[in-house]
């Protein structure tokens, strides 16, 4: 248990072992310092872990959301503690160096809370974060300390808006190639850049950022309705409020995130992804995560799940909405309750408030409203299947990602323009090098290549913004952002870095994209594709030292997530 009664009736909390004997004066001295009374040592120590920066809209408006926080918790008889984590925002690192910390920083961040919570022994964890990979590195921590946590989406960005279209940060992009190309006037490349991002909050698509938080929503490690609010609402506030008082509940009857995080849950939360048209990233951060819960998950159970998983909203980047249209239709819970009164969704797994499910969607009804076109009835759905496909064949052995809805034709044979880095690829896109029919290879952009896996945002916008997002297939062993959509394939595994077939690709090598047999073909013969393999050469890596070198080193492959710590028993 994480408190006990002591001799003296009172709780006793796991920091009390860091406050409490006369051998813990000092302690308590240097408590006292930072505004501890004599009647908080007896209370437990709630960490509040905030991503706070004022480096982008993403994270700039959590700040007042911690302070929320601390007076909420403060309220029920906690002692907040506040810290901070850093945050990587791919939106302003996008096509830069500086991308390949993206994915990195899901390890510092789930490494730095853990530090702190750990060392200063705190009986629970709220977490607040905005942006992609603010979450997975979050949940990633609570779940390797397995002590009482709610995690607080940090919330929303609001539409921005010109000439009567909403915009996203992904509008921003795809102008880019659509002014390259002579098909957009300098007044609207201009208006699209000054106006797409109109508030604090995260992008506001389906993209990472939102489908991380919905599924976390469906896991039921935050609160309802709280994964899809849009940061500057007031009511974005009021449920990190209620999240630190059911947090402050969960402490005393123990609620962990490993009772949480399960095999059950996290189908759920696929589920989720699935039903919502969620981001590839997905898949990289959900077998992370159910590697710090101790859960068997694989590539191909998202397969598994997608056969089964109806698409049921029409949201961008392939839709036609954003998530604030989503959540005034009913957000998380009214599709919950659709995949559970159709049976994909499991009624029975606890949630940090304490109820199941099932129970805190008993009142939502089993359909959409009528008023409403972003949620779809379960027998009228936009795809009948899953929109994440895992591909496999002689390019990706051991499996890659597929975001195959929105696209009109899901098949494509091309020769190989080969690329050994995005920014190789977006120099001939930019330079009309690259035309229909062609399948792009970026290389070399994986875990260990990158290293850091970056996204491949602005080379898939500029193709989408000239016109051939439904003529050229890209394939790489870096990543998409949730922004992206076409005939795109990222995770490649093995990546090049390591020896993968993607690295043994030739110009102008036939390659087949087949998103309906789930194959992705090099077109040449086994003995052809021996000899590439015995001439090949391991590059030098582009980094040797600091956190981008101590990644490269210690990352494993996309298929097992990419995270840092699976193979450190093999040295």
């Amino acid at each position: 248990m994480s408190s006990e009664t002591s001799g003296g009736g009172k709780p006793r909390y796991r920091s009390n072992t860091i406050t409490q004997s006369v051998a813990r004066a000092p302690n308590r001295a240097m408590l006292r310092a930072v505004g501890f009374g004599e009647d908080d040592f007896d209370k437990p120590i709630i960490g509040v872990a905030s991503g706070h920066s004022t480096m982008n809209p993403c994270n700039a408006g959590i700040g007042a959301l911690a302070e929320r926080a601390i007076e909420a918790l403060a309220e029920v008889g906690a002692k907040p503690q506040l810290f901070g984590f850093p945050t990587v925002t791919d939106g302003i690192s996008m096509g830069t160096e500086g991308m390949k910390y993206s994915l990195v920083s899901r390890e510092v961040i789930a490494d730095a809370i853990e530090t702190a919570a750990q060392s200063q022994f705190m009986d629970g964890v709220l977490a607040i974060g905005g942006c992609d990979k603010n979450m997975p590195g979050a949940l990633i921590a609570l779940l390797r300390m397995n002590v009482p946590a709610v995690f607080c989406y940090g919330g929303t960005i609001k539409p921005g808006r010109w000439k009567g279209q909403n915009l996203t940060i992904v509008s921003a992009f795809e102008a880019v190639g659509a002014y390259s190309a002579g098909k957009m006037e300098k007044e609207d490349y201009d208006g699209i850049e000054r106006n797409a991002c109109p508030s604090f909050g995260a992008c506001g698509g389906m993209f990472t950022a939102n489908t991380m938080s919905s599924a976390f929503e469906a896991m039921g490690v935050s609160l309802p309705y709280s994964s899809t609010m849009a940061n500057p609402d007031p009511e974005k506030a009021d449920s990190v409020a209620e999240s630190a008082r059911a947090l402050r509940k969960a402490v005393d009857m123990n609620i962990r995130p490993r009772d949480l995080v399960t095999r059950k849950s996290i189908e759920n939360a696929v589920a989720v992804i699935m039903a919502t048209g969620g981001s590839t990233n997905a898949v990289l951060h959900f077998l992370a995560i159910a590697h710090a819960a101790g859960v068997e998950w694989t590539i191909d159970d998202f397969e598994r799940m997608r056969k089964k998983v109806p698409v049921l909203c029409d949201l961008k980047p392939s839709g036609r909405f954003v998530v604030t249209e989503f959540h005034e239709a009913g957000g998380v819970p009214q599709v919950m309750k659709i995949l559970l009164a159709n049976g994909l969704l499991h009624g029975d797994c606890p949630t940090i408030t304490g109820a199941t499910l099932g129970e805190l969607l008993a009142d939502i009804p089993e359909q959409p409203r009528p008023n409403q076109e972003v949620i779809r009835a379960f027998d009228n759905p936009m795809y009948a299947e899953g929109h994440l496909a895992i591909l496999k064949g002689n390019l990706s052995p051991l499996g890659c990602v597929a975001k195959i809805t929105g696209i009109k034709h899901p098949v494509i044979t091309g020769p190989a323009r080969v690329f050994d880095s995005e920014d190789e690829a977006m120099e001939a896109i930019l330079a009309d090098k690259i035309g229909a029919g062609d399948v792009l290879i970026i290389r070399y952009e994986g875990p260990k290549g990158g290293p850091g896996m970056r996204e491949m945002l602005a080379p898939t916008s500029a193709i989408i913004g000239k016109g051939l997002g439904e003529s050229v297939g890209f394939i790489t062993d870096g990543r998409f952002s949730g922004g992206t959509w076409g005939m795109v394939v990222g995770h490649v595994a093995p990546e090049a870095a390591v020896g993968g077939p993607i690295a043994l690709v030739e110009e102008g090598d036939q390659v087949t994209i087949d998103a309906k047999a789930l194959k992705i073909e090099l077109h040449i013969d086994d003995a052809e594709l021996e000899r590439r393999r015995a001439n090949w050469q391991p590059r030098p890596p582009r980094y040797t030292s600091g956190v981008l070198g101590k990644y490269a080193r210690l990352a494993v492959g996309a298929e097992r997530g990419a995270v840092t710590d699976a193979d450190l028993d093999k040295g």
